[in-house]
């Protein structure tokens, strides 16, 4: 796996947004699966298994084999402190990740409490979801003084959901992509990326960011590019103007992107061997 696609993708299998509740034996199922995941031969493309705090009543006894863990606080952070310890109890807590506002809140209360919390030592690192809306550089700036003071913090994006407000456009997430490289700020994204290439659903009409896009545009921002030249990135369906970019520099580790999550990992695993960034892992 190339050092360019290292950990890009988060599995999002109990994190999907789906309409079943959880319970124990999905929870079991998912943490098998993660473990095929991370002892296979893309090992290095996986992050970790995102789960949600509001899991915790139905946690599974035992777990023999702890797996590494990103908390997703649905519950806010009140929530995840109350989890915490048990959660703890079954897995490896590598990060927190919480919406700090609703859009049209202000982020700066949410993001000053996650910062509270990590200082108390609660996780070893926190994403701060910030809504693509009013008060938003306010919250990069919080956030990357925060950084600078030595606080495991970063952002995180929501680029997708159930309303075309929460689609943001190729100029509006350049923006924001450059607004986090002028900050030296890493953030992740969710909800957005399905597929390599920017694309239509066909049930929703909604336009899905590419992960190629994304990765294509960061790359050109952290070297230097204006909005503009991001947005084209972004903007993008024609699959040679992102692979020859990846190619050129997939043996230096990533800036900046640290990923996304995905319901299914061969989903994005399998665009990467079809649009050949790597190669199947077969003999």
């Amino acid at each position: 796996m190339p050092p360019l696609l290292a950990g890009l993708v988060d599995d999002a299998a109990l994190a999907s947004g789906g309409t079943t509740p959880l319970d124990a034996a999905a929870i079991i199922d998912a943490a098998a699966v993660h473990r095929e995941h991370v002892s296979g031969w893309y090992a290095s493309l996986t992050g970790p298994l995102l789960l949600p705090a509001s899991a915790v009543s139905v946690l599974p006894r035992s777990d023999p084999e702890p797996l590494e863990i990103a908390v997703i606080a649905d519950t806010g952070l009140d929530g995840f402190l109350a989890a915490r310890d048990r959660l703890a109890r079954h897995f490896t807590i590598r990060q927190v990740e919480v919406a700090v506002a609703k859009r049209g809140e202000d982020p700066q209360p949410g993001l000053h409490r996650l910062i509270r919390v990590l200082a108390s030592g609660a996780a070893p690192r926190g994403y701060a979801e910030i809504p693509l809306s009013w008060g938003l550089l306010g919250a990069l700036d919080t956030v990357a003084s925060a950084r600078a003071a030595g606080a495991p913090v970063a952002a995180k994006f929501r680029t997708g959901g159930l309303a075309a407000e929460l689609f943001p456009t190729p100029v509006e997430l350049a923006a924001v992509i450059c607004a986090c490289r002028e900050r030296e700020l890493p953030f992740k994204l969710t909800a957005g990326p399905h597929h390599a290439l920017r694309s239509a659903d066909p049930e929703t009409g909604f336009v899905h960011h590419g992960f190629l896009n994304v990765l294509v545009g960061t790359l050109l921002a952290v070297e230097g590019g204006e909005v503009a030249d991001v947005a084209e990135a972004l903007a993008a369906t024609d699959p040679v103007r992102l692979i020859e970019p990846v190619r050129a520099r997939q043996s230096r580790p990533r800036p900046l992107w640290e990923g996304f999550g995905a319901a299914a990992v061969v989903d994005p695993l399998t665009d990467l061997i079809r649009f050949g960034l790597v190669d199947g892992g077969f003999d």
